[in-house]
């Protein structure tokens, strides 16, 4: 069995309660009587991306389980990788940040759906096609779990869906390519949200820092983004016969 800790929308800002609610979490993940296979977390790291955010970023979110982290709308490249990747090599600060983890029986492909200076994502050409070699080098028998910040798909929140991913078409393409391409995983909706894209799951993580006000909870008089429900993550578990299942979970104390 394979558990991945999806964490996402974390917005350090220099604040108490951006740290007090991203620490509740990693304290939750770390007191896990098991030994996860990963912990991923789906952009939006910093709220402003400056050097000192990712600086207290880099310590709340130290864990004892592999860790991957991409950016976001309001994270900023070339601060983001020298900040939380210094020890990766040498590139230009504002190329895409893309990793890879190839764990024992899956593959975790993180994309960098950023655009500098925008909210809303776009995959970029050589993204797309750093994620087709990542999938063409993998054996077929082995499950790729693909994520990215920004969802490829209206969610049915308008806030949200107006600053969504776009140019999905040309993932979708690639995904026809693999049929290993198991998931698409994403942030950035600060909803708990499932759909399909391309043919496979897409799993929305909630969000750290606040809650989306859906659309028909929302007094008009009211603003979308809601303070009050406690801090969220989701699992995703792969089991031996290759099915994907996801749990979401609050985190208080």
């Amino acid at each position: 069995m394979i558990v991945i800790a999806h964490v996402s929308d974390v917005h350090i800002d220099g604040g108490r309660r951006s740290q007090d609610r991203t620490r509740a979490v990693l304290r939750y993940l770390e007191e896990l009587p098991y030994d996860l296979a990963a912990v991923l977390v789906t952009g939006d790291i910093a709220d402003h991306g400056t050097p000192d955010e990712y600086a207290v970023a880099r310590e709340l979110l130290a864990t004892r389980h592999p860790l991957l982290v991409c950016p976001g709308n309001h994270d900023d490249r070339a601060a983001f990788r020298e900040g939380l990747l210094p020890e990766e090599p040498a590139v230009r600060g504002d190329a895409p940040v893309n990793q890879v983890l190839r764990g024992e029986g899956f593959v975790l492909a993180l994309c960098d759906s950023s655009v500098p200076g925008e909210h809303q994502g776009l995959l970029e050409a050589e993204t797309l096609e750093w994620l087709d070699g990542v999938l063409a080098g993998t054996p077929r028998e082995v499950p790729v779990l693909v994520a990215f910040h920004h969802p490829p798909v209206p969610l049915h929140t308008p806030y949200v869906d107006g600053i969504r991913q776009f140019g999905e078409e040309r993932l979708a393409a690639l995904a026809g390519r693999h049929p290993h391409l198991t998931a698409f995983l994403a942030g950035h909706a600060h909803t708990a949200a499932a759909t399909t894209f391309a043919g496979r799951p897409l799993l929305v993580a909630p969000g750290v820092v606040s809650a989306l006000r859906l659309p028909w909870e929302n007094p008009t008089d009211h603003p979308h983004v809601h303070l009050d429900p406690p801090p969220a993550l989701a699992f995703h578990v792969l089991g031996g016969d290759g099915r994907l299942t996801t749990h979401y979970r609050t985190v208080t104390g």
